[in-house]
């Protein structure tokens, strides 16, 4: 497509696709300067969320003029490619826990205001979902309960058979989901709208004007507005004042385009909160879990380091998954213990690496599946 294969850039790992960027040869009246991408599907990958949408792209086709701050999209042959934007994202910028500028977040609202005027009935684009996993118009509570059914059933169920010993381990059990429910349920009705639903700092990109777009929609659906307002705020680690501010403008916003939106949302927005606690547990404890084997030496530090990280998360979600956290050191053994399970069913290779890892370790004194290992 690009015409020369030294200007082709990529690929560009993301956790969901493989990216390569190029330019277009006789430019493509947007722009001669333009470069644009064609993303593919990474195999084998875990799915943590629902997916609503059977293509992202029609999706994006059809808000063409609704929301801004989308790349254009254009068709090359078979290939439909989107534009790449010439920028950094907001994480690159500001990292994961500081305060975004208000030229920013001013945008940010923006764009909730627009989506919540796309409602359920406005777009003809092929769904994924059945009817019978859509909850009622307006129905938060049963919008919530098929995401933490999908969780249950998806996520944790789903890879139980590689994961039981290292859930158990963590005192993740079914049980932990009724507890959660216990906690997040009754939710106030709310009309439902378009959602993102992936809002975070890698997924908002500033052009050299400061201008924001939105990538990265292939988790979209339709349900309650506070549940993509509850996940932004999960996901960007914003400081306390600003996310306060945010969450007032949010209401503001929404509100004006389609009263009831934020009805309810200072008892709501704290449970929608705790869910995503909840959630990232099982994504996480999967996700770190299965880094461990890609790692090309294995040593105690870094089962010290994931133990660690996972222990904060684990601590995140006690109250709602009404669970007791193991202490540091054994989550990291918990992690261990798995990897060296692991390396035993899949053969030689992962073995002699684990292996490797007690030798050059300095850990002669444990073996891999002891209980002090």
């Amino acid at each position: 497509m690009s015409g020369d294969a030294s200007a082709v850039e990529g690929p560009l790992h993301g956790y969901h696709h493989e990216t390569y960027v190029c330019p277009l040869p006789g430019g493509t009246g947007k722009g001669e300067r333009a470069r644009w991408k064609c993303r593919e599907p990474r195999p084998g990958l875990l799915w943590f969320d629902r997916r609503c949408f059977a293509s992202e792209e029609e999706l994006l086709r059809a808000l063409d003029g609704r929301i801004d701050g989308i790349p254009d999209l254009i068709q090359v042959g078979p290939t439909g490619l989107q534009r790449f934007i010439e920028g950094k994202t907001l994480g690159a910028l500001y990292g994961s826990g500081s305060e975004i500028p208000p030229r920013l977040t001013g945008q940010i609202v923006s764009l909730f205001g627009q989506l919540a005027q796309v409602r359920s009935g406005s777009l003809t684009v092929d769904r994924t979902c059945t009817s019978a996993d859509r909850s009622p118009e307006g129905d938060c509570d049963g919008f919530l309960e098929r995401l933490i059914l999908f969780t249950q059933e998806r996520v944790y169920r789903r890879n139980m058979p590689e994961f039981e010993g290292l859930f158990h381990a963590l005192r993740l059990y079914d049980i932990s989901f009724w507890d959660l429910r216990k906690q997040v349920s009754k939710l106030t009705d709310r009309p439902f709208c378009l959602l993102h639903a992936d809002l975070h700092r890698e997924n908002f990109v500033v052009d050299c004007e400061e201008r924001l777009w939105t990538i990265d929609w292939e988790l979209a659906m339709f349900g309650d507005p506070l549940y993509d307002l509850a996940t932004h705020l999960y996901l960007m680690r914003y400081p306390e004042d600003q996310a306060s501010r945010l969450t007032e403008r949010w209401c503001e916003a929404v509100e004006s385009v389609t009263p009831g939106s934020s009805a309810g949302w200072e008892a709501d927005l704290p449970r929608l909160l705790a869910y995503k606690r909840a959630q990232s547990v099982f994504t996480d404890v999967i996700r770190t879990a299965l880094s461990l084997t890609e790692e090309r030496t294995v040593d105690t530090g870094i089962f010290a380091q994931a133990g660690a990280r996972l222990h904060k998360v684990l601590s995140a979600a006690t109250e709602p998954l009404g669970t007791d956290v193991p202490s540091v050191d054994r989550v990291s053994t918990a992690l261990e213990e798995w990897l060296a399970d692991r390396s035993d069913r899949s053969g030689p290779g992962l073995r002699k690496r684990y292996a490797r890892h007690f030798i050059l370790g300095g850990n002669a004194a444990a073996s891999p599946t002891s209980p002090d290992g």
